[in-house]
């Protein structure tokens, strides 16, 4: 099928529609079916199925706060359907904002979609992109939310949740997992911590299938903010159960850019920004009684992994290649799999690490190109939810040295790193697992937990 130009498309279909959405309860689920239209092309309707089997209901699931945040999520998917033919104007019809909260939204697509322009090679900018016509919004009364002290943990059953499911295990009788489309290492990752299916929240998410019929024909496809989905549609968990906080697990490192001098940022819903911008809107709109913060921003990726090194139970059920997430396996192929072998490869045992994933991925000289991506010797780093170049740099040197100490043949690829740089003079510093990112929101009676896991990063082992 040939392919549709930017250009093109706005010029054809000047318009999409959020026309609304239809929520109903029937008995341990809330369905919901969002109404968007492309005017002169087709419309969508994909849904949303909230689990509330395993939930003391203490807010009422369509009223108040709860519509507002469910008209909010209309707002966050519109833009995955938005995107097929990039229309010059977004038409709600069933809901209110402010100039402010435009501008709010605006933000959000244009950064998030930061990678789709790029691969997509498109040339706009924040004013001219989108144009959000609506009724404007007149100040927002109060919405009264009772609470139960619930903490609601995001899994997406990668390194990084489990860490914050074991930093946080002294308060599982408070602590709820919640997931979007349970199963396989999400699943797995909650058993393993010791979460019954009764300490389990989750959504089902459904994409209309004519978008992927619009993408077989050459409309416009690439990568949205997703963790922006994750945010809203936990936070009408959190509103349902009376949760008070929601704690992610998002790390410093996601705050910085994959394409060298540009703002371009694969991972913009996970970064502190839009973390400080989505507790702003919530409470300027919603709710002041949720708090929704990252357990591990102060934190690096590299000392993430050498935090989850220290929980052996995890090895055999983490899982975060996208790939290989149909079949549940890590792929071996990918970037994300490059990286996670990369940085996980200074504490664990190669024979370990490659047992882990199928091979020895430091000896794929097939990924030599993603390598070089992901260690700074090509301008464009993988999207993909990967770490800093510096980290990345520092965890090989680590890896590099342990070899030769153990006089070990250097693999493919770490023999090439080693060519490229000076990895004895890069492990002698042990700064980088001394860091601690100060940028971030997580309140006073976390903050053990934090003082806890730096105590075992900081240190010599």
């Amino acid at each position: 099928m040939g392919s549709h130009s930017f250009e093109e498309l706005r010029s054809k279909y000047g318009t999409f529609v959020y026309e609304g959405f239809n929520a109903e309860r029937k008995e341990t689920c809330v369905y919901i079916t969002y109404n968007f239209k492309i005017e002169g092309l087709c419309e969508f309707h994909p849904t949303l199925k909230v689990n509330t089997e395993n939930m003391d209901v203490i807010n009422p699931w369509d009223k108040g706060a709860g519509r507002e945040i469910l008209f909010s999520m209309g707002l966050v998917e519109l833009v995955s359907y938005w995107k097929s033919a990039c229309c010059p104007k977004v038409k709600i019809e069933c809901g209110a904002l402010s100039d402010e909260d435009k501008r709010w939204w605006k933000k959000l697509y244009f950064n998030g979609l930061g990678e789709f322009f790029y691969r997509n090679s498109i040339e706009t900018d924040f004013d001219s992109f989108m144009e959000i016509e609506c009724t404007e919004r007149e100040k927002r009364p109060y919405f009264s939310v009772n609470t139960s002290g619930l903490n609601l943990i995001p899994v997406g059953g990668g390194k990084d949740s489990n860490v914050t499911l074991e930093l946080l295990s002294d308060l599982k009788e408070q602590n709820r997992c919640y997931m979007i489309n349970p199963g396989g290492a999400r699943s797995r990752s909650a058993a393993c911590a010791g979460y019954g299916e009764e300490d389990i929240y989750f959504v089902k998410r459904t994409i209309d299938r004519e978008l992927l019929e619009l993408n077989r024909h050459g409309f416009l496809n690439g990568h949205t903010p997703f963790s922006a989905v994750v945010a809203f549609s936990a936070l009408y968990c959190a509103y349902l159960s009376g949760g008070e906080y929601i704690i992610l697990s998002n790390e410093s490192s996601a705050n910085e850019a994959n394409i060298s001098g540009t703002e371009i940022n694969h991972q913009y819903s996970k970064s502190y920004e839009f973390e400080a911008d989505f507790r702003d809107y919530v409470r300027r709109n919603i709710t002041d009684k949720i708090y929704y913060f990252s357990l591990l921003r102060p934190f690096s990726e590299l000392q993430i992994a050498k935090m989850f090194t220290k929980i052996e139970k995890y090895f055999d059920v983490f899982q975060s290649c996208n790939l290989g997430s149909k079949t549940d396996v890590w792929c071996a192929e990918c970037p994300k799999c490059l990286f996670v072998y990369s940085i996980l490869s200074p504490f664990m045992e190669p024979k370990r690490l490659a047992g882990i994933f199928g091979r020895d991925m430091l000896d794929a000289e097939d990924m030599k190109e993603t390598f070089r991506g992901l260690v700074g010797l090509s301008p464009v780093k993988p999207f993909e939810c990967v770490g800093t170049v510096s980290e990345i740099v520092y965890a090989l040197s680590l890896t590099a040295e342990k070899y030769k100490r153990e006089s070990r043949e250097l693999p493919a690829l770490l023999k090439y790193f080693s060519e490229n740089f000076d990895t004895e003079k890069i492990a002698e510093s042990q700064a980088m697992l001394r860091e601690l990112n100060g940028e971030h929101a997580v309140p006073d009676k976390f903050k053990k937990y934090i003082t806890e896991m730096y105590k075992y990063v900081s240190a010599s082992h």
